[in-house]
């Protein structure tokens, strides 16, 4: 699977010879284009300075991957639904005992005593302490100290190499390459630097002002979208039954937080059986709804993503709030991950503290407590409306977080993430160089992540057309106010075969008019979004007041809330959760079972972007739920 998912990433395979004759020859592993945004190079490390090495070892039957998943998430299989347990993924994909003696004994042969080598619990992680001479040593290369602009520094190198006996069991080895550092703020005032959860950084939304009026009324919904537009666009007419057995996460990065009394405020207006309710909180590495910090740019993600997620599955069904990284270190999608299933995890004490955030705190002022490594239990839906470029990270981080969702999806989770507001474009309106450099000036198509991995379902936006009452036939189109629905084609991913129909019937009879070097014209790579829900002048209580809220962060809840309806009804009559959603909703089965979107596009980088079509088209991808057609579809599944 590994080859599969970095096939359109170009690696340079050159061979450099060593003098030591007993070692095969090294092979590059991995190579980064260019330096991120926002980051320069300093000079050259100090040789004698201690690096924490971190080698991923490459998991067991992680090829077969999509043939597991889809033999439980394809409608026409025997074994559809049959979900597995944790410990047997676990038990399916940890690496084998030979990828771990091939490492250490290679180590050893190197000079590093064997007690030096650790291996972590999971067993998916070799841990071992050097210098910078040694690890220059090990990979052929050189380890270089880069500055932030907020004066934050990274230890990285541009490439590395690995014999090729040992590249065979590893998948990729930290420090190296990647720049997802999260950076750290340690004034009064936190940085808005490139981390998840920082204000304005990645996919967030976007507000036109605050209202005066309070808005109920369905003829209004072209300006103001309520849950009572919502139900009526959607047909989402529904009291859950089986919210015992049922459940719906919704995962906010600190120090995005929501307000209690913004919660009350649109539930007396909009929501009244949420009077008196919160969601349940799960703190995950010291998270916590800070009210330090406040205003849209700090509570208007989360605000907006409980209010309309805990309305549409309405007061009976709990809804849970992971709330991630605490005020100093924040977090990464991979700490969530850590938390949710413990054969993710690196390593005993905290991931690689220049990926990821680092728990205990070793700088002092945040969370002390241990990492949360399997700690938490996921919930059969997952929203999550944050997002990076997909070119902010390098193939193979994006591929083992990519496989990570497989494995959600084997367990019966459905994992939604939003497409991204800005088009064709990056977050921040970037678009990429033919260096591989992202810019303003950019012209490159730039795809969102994790959107473009194959086991999420990505969700786009649309809005309803000025003038157009809910009433009609078809009152959407894409979301063109404020914001444009990501979407467009992978850089990194394979097309997954269950997309492989729509979207071929796509670039044969409404191929886009662009010169290839802007856009992936290959007709082989991912296609992003999948479906598309509402994301435009949502009506959002927000630190006191009613704002109009845009994006796509508004079409991921609300797309969760409607699965979580769905599953509520399979639960009520003994069925299990619907999971990994893509095999089935892209099938002929489910045909109709989506409101196609025909009108819009999706601007970026200098172009009016893909146009929207009939059928699934990259900027609305299948349409927009239709519960009713959706709730019938999936009952008659077993």
């Amino acid at each position: 699977m590994r080859c599969s998912l970095t096939a359109f990433v170009a690696l340079s395979l050159a061979v450099v010879s060593l003098a030591e004759p007993t070692l095969s020859p090294y092979n590059v592993h991995e190579k980064r284009s260019a330096i991120p945004i926002g980051w320069s190079h300093t000079r050259r490390h100090e040789s004698a300075a201690t690096l924490p090495l971190r080698i991923a070892l490459k998991q067991s039957n992680i090829e077969s991957i999509d043939e597991y998943l889809y033999d439980v998430s394809h409608p026409e299989s025997a074994n559809y639904g049959r979900h597995w347990t944790a410990g047997e993924i676990s038990r399916k994909f940890s690496p084998s005992e030979e990828s771990i003696s091939t490492v250490r004994d290679w180590l050893v042969e190197n000079g590093l005593a064997s007690e030096r080598i650790r291996v972590s619990s999971t067993k998916g992680w070799i841990n071992v302490d050097v210098t910078i001479e040694e690890a220059e040593r090990l990979m052929n290369t050189e380890y270089n100290v880069y500055t932030h602009v907020s004066g934050q520094e990274h230890v990285a190198c541009e490439a590395y190499h690995l014999p090729e006996h040992i590249s065979t069991h590893v998948d990729f080895v930290l420090p190296s390459v990647n720049f997802d550092a999260k950076l750290k703020g340690r004034s009064s005032q936190l940085e808005p630097a490139r981390a998840i959860g920082q204000p304005g950084v990645g996919i967030t939304p976007k507000t036109a002002g605050t209202i005066s009026q309070i808005v109920t009324e369905l003829e209004q919904c072209d300006e103001y979208i309520t849950p009572v537009c919502l139900r009526a666009l959607y047909g989402l007419v529904y009291e859950p039954v089986a919210t015992e057995k049922n459940s719906f996460g919704i995962v906010e990065y600190t120090p995005q937080a929501y307000l209690q009394s913004d919660l009350q405020m649109f539930a007396m207006n909009y929501s009244t059986d949420l009077l008196g309710l919160e969601p349940i909180m799960v703190s995950i590495d010291g998270g916590y709804a800070q009210t330090e910090y406040q205003g849209f740019e700090y509570n208007g993600e989360s605000d907006l993503d409980l209010q309309y997620g805990m309305s549409l599955v309405t007061g009976k069904q709990n809804v849970t709030l992971y709330q991630t990284g605490d005020m100093v270190e924040g977090a990464s999608f991979n700490n969530f991950l850590d938390a949710i299933d413990g054969s993710y995890c690196t390593f005993e004490g905290g991931d690689d503290y220049t990926q990821d955030a680092q728990y205990p705190d070793p700088y002092g002022g945040g969370y002390e407590g241990p990492e949360d490594c399997g700690t938490v239990t996921p919930a059969y839906v997952i929203s999550t409306s944050y997002g990076y470029n997909e070119a902010d990270l390098t193939a193979f981080y994006t591929a083992r977080q990519c496989a990570e969702y497989a494995k959600l999806g084997l367990m019966g989770v459905t994992v939604l993430y939003s497409s991204g507001d800005d088009g064709v474009a990056g977050n921040g309106n970037y678009c990429l160089n033919p260096d591989g450099t992202q810019s303003s000036t950019g012209m490159i198509f730039n795809p969102s992540f994790p959107g473009t991995c194959p086991y999420v379902t990505s969700v786009g936006a649309t809005m309803v057309k000025p003038n157009a009452t809910v009433t009609q036939a078809q009152p959407e189109m894409a979301c063109m106010e404020v914001i444009y629905s990501g979407g467009g084609f992978s850089n990194y991913f394979v097309m997954p075969s269950y997309q492989k129909t729509a979207v071929d019937y796509y670039l044969q009879n409404y191929p886009p008019n662009y010169p290839p070097n802007i856009w992936n014209s290959t007709g082989m790579s991912r296609a992003f979004p999948d479906i598309s829900a509402n994301g435009a002048n949502y009506v959002v209580a927000v630190d006191g007041q009613f704002e109009l809220v845009y994006g796509t962060s508004c079409s991921s809840p609300v797309s969760g809330a409607i699965f979580t309806m769905i599953n509520d009804a399979r639960l009520a009559v003994g069925k299990g959760p619907i999971g990994f959603i893509n095999p089935t909703i892209y099938s002929a089965g489910f045909a109709g079972a989506f409101n196609d979107i025909t009108e819009g596009s999706n601007p970026g980088c200098g172009t009016e972007g893909y146009n929207v079509t009939a059928g699934w088209d990259p900027v609305t991808g299948l349409g927009t739920p239709n519960f009713p057609k959706l709730l019938e579809y999936w009952l008659a599944l077993p």
